[in-house]
């Protein structure tokens, strides 16, 4: 008997001595990196450097082409045709689309706040169609587009001027993610 107790008196200080330690770790732990990083040493060199990298924005949300090729084709009173002038437009998202073909967009066709309801959804969606047609034209997939229309519900200047007018008449092409 006493030669059993003498073999388990090492494994017995060992869990004494793991009890005794474990009982020192502190049990709060911070819910997020947010908050591991706020409790942090401030003069801390490398945790200001970890704190910085948890804010930083993601990727995915640059989404588009570059913030020189315009997203907005405007269109004239009551018509749906592209004018020539805005196919550096077309052009340029049609060439990112292409590119990226995981790429999606919605094609948001808008009017001015004159005619019906139901005339400024129809020539809304004409617009909206109008380019859709002319992307697809250059190589985008239709699986990447969504042509939908506003009408006049979501105007861009609210006033009543010809330039206000002109500003509402135009297709939004919003990448989604």
């Amino acid at each position: 008997m006493k030669r059993h107790l003498l073999s388990t008196a090492p494994a017995v200080l060992a869990l004494a001595v793991l009890g005794t330690l474990g009982g020192c770790a502190s049990s709060s732990k911070p819910a997020s990196p947010m908050q591991a990083a706020a409790q942090a040493p401030a003069n801390n060199a490398n945790s200001a450097q970890s704190s910085v990298a948890a804010v930083q924005a993601p990727v995915e949300n640059n989404l588009g082409p570059a913030p020189n090729v315009a997203r907005s084709v405007y269109f004239a009173f009551n018509k749906y045709n592209i004018e020539n002038k805005y196919r550096p437009v077309i052009e340029g998202n049609a060439q990112y689309l292409s590119a990226h073909p995981a790429a999606h967009v919605q094609l948001q066709g808008n009017t001015d706040a004159r005619g019906s309801r139901e005339y400024n959804l129809a020539l809304g969606q004409k617009r909206a169609n109008s380019v859709m047609n002319a992307l697809e034209l250059l190589g985008v997939k239709p699986a990447q587009m969504e042509a939908i229309s506003f009408g006049k519900e979501r105007p861009k200047a609210l006033g009543h001027t010809s330039a206000d007018y002109a500003e509402n008449r135009r297709t939004d092409i919003v990448y989604q993610r």
